[in-house]
């Protein structure tokens, strides 16, 4: 066995990838009364994320922005016969995702301290786990390991929802596991026909492997097939707001805030820059899906009755905005998707978390069942607005500038895509100000909510950091477009490159 480590001989990915997992085993460890052994799991499980999310800013501060290959490569020949390695690496379009995983971890730890009572060892020990198969697969520069934390996500996924959720958890999660697992069957074949092509599974080489163009086609259809439900496009979208409904708020956080940017990435990583023949080819497909699942899940929104299942559909629709992005294949669309996800990853995360508070204290998500929170809850009045302003774009907050640049995108595309994808904008403040005028003003009617508390110190704590990054993505977003551009940059010649030899073979044969 060979291991070779980035330039500093040390190796961090690894480190951040597997370091929750020595967090689960001295949670494993703890003995003693069920009190004891849920507080000790409690800051075990806090204190571990907190470390790795120290590391994952060491690795940010550290990044070469102007690089647009993988940093901090490590690579072991794990199955040399086959030239599968376990190799780690990341570029400019994994990085922000790997950071994004590490602060919303430690954030969701914080909002369960007191509303997950029972079983508080296994919940700790599923979050820990979940933290590694994300950060893992973000790091992943090998087909193989990338497709093994791909899987390895739905496991601990499927217990939160499963074990913690709500009275329909073992439905919504037996339908979350059955629509993932059978896209990724497809995409195994996928993985397995590159692989006998290119006679390896890493993805620098794979990058610039040319497919045939018949095989391009199949070979798409199987890695969406994978990746369009777990954005989740429509029609295949059904899922989501079951198991965002029936899950515990932190894990409606993470599904939202994290495993949904999972098959945006898998386009980002594998369809578009393997296969641009095939993604030109299908463009006009995913473009139609996409503006139908921006305005039709935006109309779903606008109808519904409980606070999660509306923030459930506007992520479809804003994961329909990312999809537009992506199939753009210029700088601007592809920069936009990119920050469309980090935005919502924020946003949206902290939407769950808002719904969270009022559900912890009075046990209901039904819109119908607020009204006149302003009154007593003037401080998560005012957060709450914040988020919500960010949801529907409102410019200088994060929402804004990600779905500013996939309109320009589209735009060099076609007038009509970028109206269409726009609209979601326009549903989006509809849907979002009706659901914050329904719950924060107005009279309060019911006894209960004459009795209830604003934001606590923990609650404070957990919307910090979530505030600061809203903010300061939508006021300096150069901060973050910056360790992207040179990838996004060299993916977008390498793919105009790529369809011009194509276009020139095509004319060498007429």
């Amino acid at each position: 066995m060979t291991a070779v480590t980035n330039a500093a001989g040390f190796p961090i990915l690894s480190l951040i990838t597997w370091l929750p997992l020595v967090g689960c085993l001295v949670i494993m460890l703890v003995r003693g009364d069920e009190k004891t052994v849920a507080s000790n799991a409690r800051w075990t499980a806090l204190w571990t994320s907190l470390i790795v999310l120290v590391l994952s800013l060491v690795l940010w501060v550290r990044f070469d922005q102007s690089d647009a290959g993988f940093q901090f490569n490590e690579s072991v020949a794990w199955l040399p016969e086959y030239k599968v390695g376990y190799s780690m690496g990341v570029d400019g379009i994994s990085i922000l995702f790997v950071l994004l995983s590490t602060v919303l971890t430690p954030i969701c730890i914080l909002a369960s301290w007191e509303s997950i009572q029972t079983r508080v060892r296994e919940f700790m020990i599923s979050f820990l786990v979940l933290e590694t198969m994300m950060v893992g697969m973000f790091c992943a520069t090998d087909f193989v390991v990338f497709y093994m934390f791909f899987e390895g996500v739905l496991i601990p996924m499927y217990l939160i929802i499963g074990v913690w959720g709500g009275p329909r958890r073992v439905y919504a999660a037996v339908k979350f596991f059955l629509f993932t697992l059978t896209g990724s069957v497809l995409m195994l074949l996928a993985l397995i026909a590159m692989w006998l092509q290119a006679g390896t599974t890493d993805i620098a080489t794979l990058l610039h492997t040319t497919f045939p163009i018949g095989m391009q086609s199949a070979l798409f259809l199987a890695l969406f097939a994978s990746f369009a439900v777990k954005v989740p496009m429509w029609p295949v979208h059904t899922w989501l707001p079951d198991a965002h409904v029936e899950a515990p708020t932190a894990g409606s956080v993470i599904l939202a805030g994290v495993l949904l940017k999972m098959g945006a990435y898998g386009f980002l990583r594998f369809s578009v820059p393997m296969l641009p023949d095939a993604s030109v080819v299908f463009a006009p497909f995913i473009f139609t899906l996409s503006v139908v699942a921006v305005i039709y899940t935006s109309l779903v929104a606008l109808a519904q009755e409980d606070m999660k299942k509306l923030i459930a559909y506007s992520s479809v629709a804003h994961m329909g905005v990312v999809t537009i992005g992506i199939f753009t294949f210029n700088v601007q669309g592809i920069s936009g998707a990119l920050f469309q996800m980090l935005s919502h990853g924020v946003v949206s995360a902290a939407l769950f978390l808002i719904v969270g508070v009022v559900y912890d204290r009075i046990h209901s998500r039904e819109i119908a069942r607020y009204g006149g929170l302003a009154d007593r809850m003037p401080a998560y009045a005012l957060v709450f607005m914040l988020f919500m302003m960010a949801s529907m774009g409102l410019p200088g907050t994060a929402g804004f500038i990600g779905e500013f640049l996939v309109i320009v995108g589209s735009l060099q595309v076609n007038f009509w895509l970028a109206l269409l994808g726009g609209a979601g904008m326009i549903l989006g403040a509809a849907y979002m100000l009706y659901l914050y005028r329904r719950v924060i003003f107005g009279r309060i009617t019911r006894d209960d909510l004459r009795h209830i508390l604003d934001l606590s110190p923990r609650e404070w704590a957990v919307f910090a950091p979530l505030i600061v990054l809203t903010l300061w993505m939508g006021i300096y977003p150069s901060s973050f477009t910056s360790y992207f551009d040179a990838t996004v940059g060299a993916m977008v010649q390498n793919h105009t490159a790529a369809l011009a030899a194509t276009t020139k073979l095509a004319g060498m044969m007429h």
